[in-house]
């Protein structure tokens, strides 16, 4: 099981952060600055960091440049997780030797991709993260594989990140427009019967296993966890 470190200093954000990694089958270690972070280092090298780039302290690009320097830990990932989305700032972070940028607000179905994308670039493909399962339904997030007593059932790409983001977050009861800003993204202009529609697509295609999505009335749905 991979372990990923995340430092960032917003409460909020560390808390969604950490629960979306460990519901995908990650474990999860959290620190708000940069000195708790190397403190850990010490200790236990992770498979990747989720690096904030404004903290408390000592920045995330100060940090990101010790790491590289730093022949013991310079080959570990790093994500970098910010709200400054201007060109110099992205680029700054990539030049001094970041894997990937992700900006707030991100979704957590992305944060997901983009943490097993560059997983698989560092460990050759291999992801032992898993499946994650409720009821008589497995859904394979590596390999994007859904089935119902083993049986494999054919999904969109949407009935999958939707049912995907409604199992990680298994018994939390998310609204309509929570759906649409975390499985079609914040600037999709479309209307909450979409959620709907997919849901019902989903139900069906799943068949027995479709018991599992429940509707919240007046509010959304939710998994059974």
């Amino acid at each position: 099981m991979h372990r990923i470190y995340v430092v960032e200093d917003d409460d909020n954000i560390r808390e969604m952060v950490t629960y979306a990694l460990t519901s995908s089958g990650f474990e999860a270690d959290c620190f708000q600055d940069g000195e708790a972070f190397f403190s850990a280092l010490k200790i236990r090298t992770p498979d990747m960091a989720l690096l904030d780039l404004m903290l408390p302290g000592e920045d995330g690009i100060s940090i990101l440049k010790k790491m590289r320097q730093n022949g013991k830990i310079s080959d570990i990932p790093v994500i970098i997780l910010t709200a400054k989305n201007s060109e110099l700032d992205r680029v700054k972070g990539l030049d001094f030797g970041a894997d990937d940028y992700i900006t707030k607000p991100f979704s957590v179905m992305e944060l997901i991709s983009r943490v097993r994308a560059v997983l698989r670039r560092y460990k050759g493909g291999e992801d032992n993260t898993g499946g994650i399962t409720s009821g008589s339904v497995t859904l394979d997030p590596a390999r994007r594989t859904v089935s119902v007593h083993g049986k494999e059932v054919a999904l969109t790409y949407k009935e999958f990140e939707l049912l995907h983001y409604m199992m990680i977050n298994a018994g939390i009861v998310l609204t309509r427009d929570r759906l649409l800003d975390q499985v079609w993204g914040y600037d999709y202009g479309g209307e909450s019967r979409t959620v709907d529609m997919h849901v019902k697509s989903l139900r069906q295609k799943l068949g027995e296993g479709g018991g599992i999505i429940k509707t919240v009335r007046n509010v959304g749905y939710k998994a059974e966890g």
